[in-house]
């Protein structure tokens, strides 16, 4: 079964292609021999088998537990066959199988492994070459490789018209900046060239909607039988009903002093500095106007903005103002809190919330674990409220997925890590008894960075460890995070470039990011990448109400809005490796937040920055 995050990379001419005649678990059946039997006994025959014939049968093992739905256990079988000894019609079978189980679970380096059959010289059929190059090209995005990803799918676009892929083409294309688009430019090709030209135009009008329309009619008169001059990009195609709405003006609600003014200094500095850079590129920019939310009613305040000719609200800042908006009926502008409130449903109209949430991280990393096959859960969490709430998110969502919890720690962040290991393992003697296949952990990075060599100690080293943020001090350190080999962590794209996209030149905007990286306090960096996608979040609000499954790649992660209001993020995963973030040995999810809960001063205390909560009383981080 496909879930809506592979069902938004594939429009639902993609996905019937893919469930189709295309699909790799009833295509490699039918060429098997023999009727279907089950896994459990053609596993035991493989074992009997030797060479091509064991090959063969481990396949369709494979494939049946595909059909079934036991992606996981199919996943491990195909990647477990020796590939050198099926034939190339079979090796073909093989990788449409594996690339299709890597869409299916959301694994691109799994597809990219699958799909690097094609590198091969063997025969391929050319319907299951265009299928795997395809499938390569979705897969090449996921992992943060949007410029290979773009040249494949304009690629099987261009040998095979029947491929709808304007919408999967401009994904990745709206990803491309810098050296990335101008190597993409660089290619003296028609399509090529088209689909720059258009990406240029709507980044220089994007403001001014009537406008770009204009401009596109004459992009179709240079570029007549253009792939998109036939049919736009669904993203491009509904900015016709936002025509008028253009947002020219935006107030920003923020403190000038008291306890939450360095968090706002910082969020000021991104808005500014992604405001600077759009009118630097010949964008069609709003109006910014700042008012100080020190001792001064937000009814108040909106009043004002609307007398001077606001149309959308960024901010305010403090939880407490948060929490009265989102009980009333609506709000007078619309607004982008840069907070999440402490009611259980936001009731106003026109009140999105935007923050960073450890909790968005801790679902996001059960989601993860669940996709990797994972079942029975370990937890360890700080014993406070802040550990309570995360631990709270990642147990519902892992829960909801079927998953068990075979332990779950609070531990004192003063004490030992041995006292919190120990129940967690449920040692005796020596040795971990506690039966479970994965650890979520929540912690700081010199309390995290002891967890791997004592689960070591206890003979659970091999423990999978999928972790949030935090436990990342937001610089590569290898000398003193080389404990954390392994561990898999989510992270804002502009704190780990190299995992998230392959480097700086691939991240989105890119001009702010060069303006505002320093050597400052991470924490400081995350709350200016903050800014900066506020920005653009406050630039697109009526796109986002028109549109509510609209998507923006921002430097805090994937962005889009929920149903309750709230925009949720996607990070992108990194892996610890000679104690540096790098993409996953196997598997990068786009699923696509600092944590601060401290009442003043959250990016110099050393406490987890959690932005959903920066003004938190409980200061119980």
């Amino acid at each position: 079964m496909i879930d809506k995050s592979l069902r938004r990379l594939m429009r639902a001419g993609l996905v019937a292609l893919l469930l189709a005649g295309c699909a790799a678990p009833q295509g490699v059946i039918e060429r098997l021999p023999g009727g279907e039997q089950e896994p459990t006994e053609l596993l035991r025959q493989a074992e009997n088998q030797s060479g091509t014939e064991a090959a063969r049968t481990r396949l369709q093992a494979a494939d049946i537990l595909a059909r079934r739905g036991d992606n996981a256990q199919a996943i491990q079988i195909a990647t477990g066959i020796d590939v050198a000894q099926l034939p190339p019609e079979e090796r073909a079978d093989w990788a449409l199988l594996l690339s299709y189980l890597g869409l299916a679970q959301q694994d691109g380096w799994l597809v990219v492994e699958a799909t690097s059959l094609l590198d091969e010289d063997i025969a391929i059929a050319r319907e299951d070459a265009l299928t795997l190059r395809y499938r390569r090209g979705l897969a090449l995005g996921m992992v943060g490789e949007p410029l290979p990803s773009a040249k494949m799918l304009i690629g099987v676009q261009k040998d095979d018209p029947g491929f709808e892929l304007n919408d999967e083409i401009w994904q990745q294309l709206t990803r491309l900046r810098g050296a990335s688009l101008q190597e993409l430019a660089a290619i003296q090709d028609p399509t090529v060239q088209g689909w720059v030209a258009l990406l240029e135009l709507q980044r220089r009008n994007s403001g001014d909607i009537a406008r770009l329309f204009d401009r596109i009619e004459e992009w179709r008169s240079t570029y007549p039988n253009h792939p998109a001059a036939r049919r736009l990009p669904g993203d491009l195609q509904a900015l016709r009903e936002l025509r008028g709405r253009d947002v020219r003006h935006i107030a920003v609600f923020l403190p000038e002093s008291g306890p939450l003014a360095n968090v706002a200094e910082a969020l000021r500095e991104g808005i500014q500095a992604r405001h600077m850079s759009a009118l630097d590129q010949g964008e069609q920019t709003p109006q910014l106007s700042f008012y100080d939310t020190t001792g001064v009613d937000t009814q108040a305040l909106y009043a004002r903005a609307q007398m001077e000719g606001a149309q959308v609200v960024i901010g305010p800042l403090d939880k407490d103002q948060v929490s009265r908006l989102e009980v009333r009926n609506d709000v007078p502008l619309p607004t982008l809190a840069l907070n999440y409130g402490t009611a259980p449903t936001n009731h106003a109209e026109k009140l999105f919330q935007y923050g960073l949430s450890a909790e968005d991280e801790a679902r996001q990393a059960a989601q993860r674990a669940w996709r990797d096959g994972h079942r029975s859960a370990g937890m360890l969490v700080p014993d406070n409220p802040w550990g309570g709430r995360v631990a709270d998110a990642f147990r519902q969502t892992w829960q909801e997925l079927g998953g068990s919890v075979a332990s779950l720690i609070g531990y004192n962040p003063e004490a030992s890590v041995a006292n919190a290991v120990r129940p967690l393992l449920n040692v005796r003697g020596e040795r971990a008894q506690r039966d479970m296949d994965m650890l979520f952990l929540l912690a700081l990075p010199s309390y995290a960075r002891q967890v791997p060599p004592m689960l070591e100690f206890y003979y659970a080293g091999n423990l999978p460890i999928y972790a949030t943020s935090h436990l990342y001090e937001g610089r590569p350190q290898p000398r003193v995070d080389h404990d954390l080999n392994d561990v898999m962590f989510v992270e804002i794209p502009w704190l780990i470039p190299d995992a998230a996209v392959g480097g700086e030149e691939a991240l989105p905007y890119l001009d702010s990011y060069r303006k505002l990286r320093s050597d400052d306090e991470p924490a400081l960096f995350k709350l200016k990448a903050m800014g900066v996608d506020a920005y653009e979040l406050a630039r697109k609000l009526p796109l986002f109400q028109s549109l509510p499954g609209s998507q923006t790649y921002g430097a805090t992660g994937t962005l889009s809005l929920g149903t309750d209001g709230r925009i949720h993020r996607e990070l992108p995963w990194a892996q610890f490796a000679g104690g540096v973030p790098q993409p996953p040995l196997r598997g990068n999810a786009s699923e696509t937040d600092t944590a601060e809960e401290t009442g003043d001063a959250p990016v110099s205390t050393g406490e987890p920055s959690d932005t959903s909560e920066p003004e938190s009383a409980d200061n119980d981080a």
